[in-house]
């Protein structure tokens, strides 16, 4: 028989990952009691033949044929001269591994005698075919395999035992350490029949929560084996199980333990005359999925973006708008008068101001919330900032650069100067922006590109990008002005009393005639109309496909028709859904996609004479008539509000102007790189041409630049390309919360920040997650075999009851600790989880309602 008690004799034998463990620990010198283990080939040894490979059925009706033989406890025995009592422990193929923890799943035994070891050692062998560990492969869609190693430890009498985290499992803060200890062995801590001391290791010290500990686990003295509960003594059961020496001590070994494995480590310990030893070691299970809440705190808002950028945005194009937002926004700074310096030293801020979250844009609340903080006037009057910007959520800036008021009003007078003069100036800047926006415009409209290579097509695309970057000032100022007007005069409506709400302001500013959007609107109902009052058109548009009617228009049929068509694309064949992405296929790339919603609107009697209502002026004229009334008498308010009416008409009407040529202007970025994906295909590069949207822009350049890190680029796009199909199958949230590392363990499917749930019941929050669900009470697990979403209540848990979980909703434990096997399961599986929930099977019943945050721990009561 083969006892192994040294790394070195493992060789080609199977240990297990508990064994594994133990003798890292050995090796890094800390204390671990004597022990040995029984590889799984020498346990199989005495495994009869008939039953050597057999089913899991099999195998449980041939267990009781077979005994451990005495020549192997003779040998254990050999091992360990001086001990009385064992503890006989399993390490299983894939247990204590840093995904799953296997918590309880086999058997363990403490206070084993000699005479006892045979069958002890047995029972944990057979615990591997359980109904329970069956059903936790099944529930982790784990391989159903039944190897498993022995453990034979020498049995530390324990004054305390516990477990420890070395991060906080709970909030995820990887700063702080969790210790949670009661007298005695530690079986009832990890069963979660005992309430134990939890204690808390953090920058600033140990905080402690301390239990009102009624019981301990120590060994039977009447059958001088085993294990029994007992009264602890009145005086020490409100007394802390760990001294701060001891708590001290088993922060370092965590330390200790994280530095040796790289990564924090999930301990079983027990203290005896002020030693610490340890009975095993884990990585802790499933810390991809726990963010870090100590982290940097991020708010993620798609509510206005999703108009410019809707579902899935393909890696090309947020590589080309981040650095767009970038360049934009420390103009707009520039242009606010902030300090040059001040710029450079927030360089982050105005890098980070989006984010792709599993393929959709959002915007970078805090990012933004920081450079508006930059702005002069901030710190004087954040409101008035935060609400002239639309600000939805404050963030409670940290390290904020103060100012003197002095100062500050320096600022602020400069900045008011400096605008001033550019408002003076806007319609000059509007006119020399569009000039050489124009200019350069027709001269790469005149560049045939399909027949550049590709060094060139990046040059061109360098030289056009400083055109989008450099001379969006106008823009910009326009922007600015238009927020500033269109705000006072919504204000002044409240002020002077023109209507009860600020809506009337939108119907002043429609029906404007200089607005370019809605010339589109008005050339499509002309083609539309000219087509239906031409029989043989109108028949052509009506009995076709459109890639049919374009064939037929290319021919020279309906000549009008066609050059109203090509009119339309040439001037706006880049305006359509989705235009600002890059990957999107416009009307000038497919004319037969813009022939189709003319023919639509031809199949629905839609054309110039009925689709002329004046509503937009009918709003307009209404809303006049209301300024008319209430300014009535009133020169000098009457006065002044038609002058900012004036102004935020001309102000908004040239913002959408100028909004369209950065349509045509991304147009133009289209089509330099869709030449370029063209190119790339034709060399074999890429699989596809289209597949250039699936890289960034710098790993486009750097593979023809040289500077690539990637020199196969054709399975990374084909990587990318599958990736962002699977995110187009997902509906995220709006607005999203995350913690610490973004793409790391936190959920971008929350539907919104929730407050603080203000319970009627109140535990120890285990696993995250908030549900609303009826409860059901159950005592015994073989009860019921299907919980039907309802959520569990019990007093404790063991784990047996793993069978249960994965029908319900969420957990309610009465007793336990953060560290329990239903605490530690429920996080494995994702189950919202509380325990230590005092008064819970008094207080709830069958049938009741409750919504419970697994977070908080909090439990309120809907219907009894």
């Amino acid at each position: 028989m083969q006892l192994i008690s040294h790394i070195s004799q493992t060789k080609n034998l199977t240990i297990g990952g508990k064994a594994k463990n133990l003798f890292r620990l050995q090796e890094i010198g800390l204390n671990v009691p004597q022990w040995i283990v029984i590889p799984q080939e020498t346990l199989q040894e005495v495994v009869p033949e008939e039953i050597q490979g057999g089913s899991r059925e099999g195998i449980l009706s041939h267990l009781n044929s077979f005994m451990i033989p005495q020549r192997f406890i003779d040998d254990i025995a050999a091992q360990f001269p001086n001990t009385i009592y064992f503890a006989v422990r399993s390490s299983a193929i894939d247990e204590d591994g840093n995904d799953f923890s296997f918590a309880g799943q086999f058997e363990s035994y403490l206070y084993v005698t000699k005479d006892d070891l045979a069958e002890h050692i047995k029972k944990v062998w057979c615990s591997a075919f359980s109904e329970r560990v069956f059903q936790y492969r099944q529930n982790n869609k784990l391989q159903q395999h039944f190897g498993i190693a022995v453990i034979v430890q020498e049995m530390v009498a324990a004054e305390s035992a516990g477990v420890a985290f070395g991060i906080d499992p709970v909030t995820g803060d990887r700063s702080a350490k969790v210790i949670s200890a009661v007298y005695g062995l530690g079986e009832g801590l990890v069963s979660g029949e005992l309430d134990s001391d939890n204690f808390i290791l953090s920058s600033t010290g140990i905080q402690s929560q301390l239990a009102e500990k009624k019981f301990r686990f120590v060994m039977d003295s009447e059958l001088k084996k085993g294990t029994k509960k007992i009264e602890v003594e009145t005086r020490k059961q409100k007394l802390p199980a760990l001294t701060e020496k001891q708590v001290m001590e088993i922060g370092r070994i965590l330390d200790v333990c994280a530095k040796e494995y790289g990564k924090p480590q999930d301990m079983e310990f027990a203290a005896v005359n002020g030693t610490i030893y340890l009975l095993q070691a884990r990585p802790i299970t499933n810390l991809q999925k726990t963010a870090d809440t100590k982290g940097e705190y991020i708010v993620w808002d798609n509510s206005n973006i999703i108009e410019s950028y809707p579902g899935v945005t393909t890696p090309l194009t947020f590589s080309f708008i981040i650095k767009m937002y970038e360049a934009v926004y420390r103009q707009f700074a520039e242009m606010m008068r902030v300090s040059q310096k001040d710029i450079d030293a927030n360089a982050d801020v105005f890098s980070n101001m989006l984010g792709l979250l599993e393929g959709r844009v959002y915007y970078n609340l805090l990012s933004w919330y920081k450079a508006l903080a930059l702005l002069p006037g901030y710190s004087l009057n954040a409101g008035f900032m935060e609400k002239m910007m639309g600000v939805k959520e404050r963030f409670e800036l940290k390290d904020q650069k103060k100012r003197t008021k002095f100062r500050e009003r320096i600022r602020v007078f400069n900045m008011i100067r400096i605008m001033l003069k550019n408002n003076r100036a806007l319609p000059a800047m509007r006119a020399t922006f569009q000039a050489d926006f124009n200019g350069t415009m027709e001269r790469y409209e005149a560049i045939e590109l399909s027949r550049c290579r590709p060094e060139e097509l990046m040059k061109l695309y360098t030289e056009f990008e400083q055109t989008l970057l450099k001379k969006w000032k106008a823009p910009l100022v326009n922007d600015f002005f238009a927020m500033i007007y269109f705000g006072v005069m919504q204000k002044l409506i409240l002020e002077y009393k023109i209507a009860e709400n600020v809506n009337i302001g939108n119907d002043l500013l429609c029906g404007a005639k200089d607005i370019i959007s809605t010339e589109p609107v008005h050339r499509s109902l002309a083609i539309a109309t000219l087509v239906a009052n031409e029989p043989e058109a109108k028949k052509l548009f009506l009995e076709n496909k459109e890639h049919i009617i374009l064939k037929e228009l290319e021919k020279g049929n309906f000549p009008q028709i066609k050059r109203l068509i090509d009119e339309y694309i040439a001037k706006f064949g880049e305006r359509c859904v989705g235009e600002l992405k890059l990957e999107t296929i416009t009307y000038k790339q497919n004319p037969a996609a813009f022939i189709r919603i003319i023919r639509s609107y031809v199949e629905q009697g839609v054309t110039s004479e009925n689709a002329s209502n004046n509503i937009e002026a009918g709003l307009r004229k209404n809303a006049e008539e209301k300024v008319r009334i209430a300014l009535r008498g009133r020169f000098f308010k009457k006065k002044l509000f038609n002058y900012f009416l004036k102004r935020a008409r001309v102000l908004v009407s040239q913002r959408e102007n100028l909004r369209y040529e950065r349509t045509r202007g991304f147009g133009m970025v289209r089509q330099i790189f869709c030449a370029i994906g063209q190119r790339f295909y034709a060399e074999g590069i890429i699989e596809h041409p289209r597949d250039i949207f699936y890289l960034t822009k710098e790993e486009i350049f750097d593979h023809i630049k040289g500077t690539s890190v990637n020199g196969d680029i054709k399975k990374l796009a084909a990587f990318r390309k599958e990736e962002f199909a699977s995110f187009e199958k997902k509906n995220l949230s709006e607005r999203i919360v995350t913690y610490g590392t973004v793409y790391h363990a936190n959920n971008f499917f929350q539907q919104k920040k929730t407050s603080i749930l203000k319970g009627d019941l109140k535990g120890i929050g285990c696993c995250p997650g908030r549900v609303k669900a009826k409860v059901r009470v159950v005592k015994d697990p073989n009860e019921v075999e299907n919980l039907d979403g309802d959520i569990l209540v019990t007093s404790s848990t063991d784990p047996g009851w793993v069978t249960l979980f994965p029908t319900a909703s969420a957990i309610l434990v009465e007793r336990g600790s953060l560290l329990s096997h239903s605490a530690i399961v429920s996080r494995e599986m994702g189950k919202p989880c509380i325990v230590g929930i005092t008064g819970l099977l008094d207080i709830l019943k069958t049938g009741d309602e409750v919504e419970m945050d697994g977070s908080t721990g909090e439990i309120t009561i809907i219907k009894h």
